[in-house]
């Protein structure tokens, strides 16, 4: 269980590290882990984006737009298969009074000695 959870540790880590700096209007954070393959999914997007400069340049357009106070990454859990980790958990950011629920799918991928992002994908969290 050792390494699994030292990889766990790790990609959460990279993932809290990254969320920290879109906090404060700064997606560089997530760009700088993405592997230049990366494919997105976000519920603003009508179809995938496909690939590290095209992310840029939709992250370009909210640079310095998004903020809140805090951050809850609930529920993490990552599990590995060999050279790919899968990061999934839920997200709460709180702005003022008003909080915003989504769900995140992160697929990362050991390339060069480093875990990237290969695949995101984000949803609103449905309130029941």
């Amino acid at each position: 269980m050792g390494i699994y959870q030292d990889i766990s540790s790790l990609i959460i880590s990279l993932e809290r590290a990254a969320l920290d700096r879109w906090g404060q209007g700064d997606p560089s954070g997530f760009l700088e882990i993405s592997a230049p393959d990366v494919v997105y999914f976000d519920p603003y997007l009508e179809k995938r984006m496909d690939g590290l400069e095209a992310l840029a340049q939709y992250y370009e357009t909210i640079r310095g737009k998004v903020h809140f106070d805090r951050y809850e990454l609930l529920n993490p859990l990552v599990q590995v298969c060999g050279d790919m980790a899968v990061l999934t958990f839920n997200y709460v950011s709180y702005t003022r009074e008003s909080q915003s629920r989504w769900n995140c799918t992160e697929v990362y991928r050991h390339d060069d000695d480093r875990w990237q992002i290969v695949q995101t994908h984000w949803s609103y969290t449905q309130r029941v």
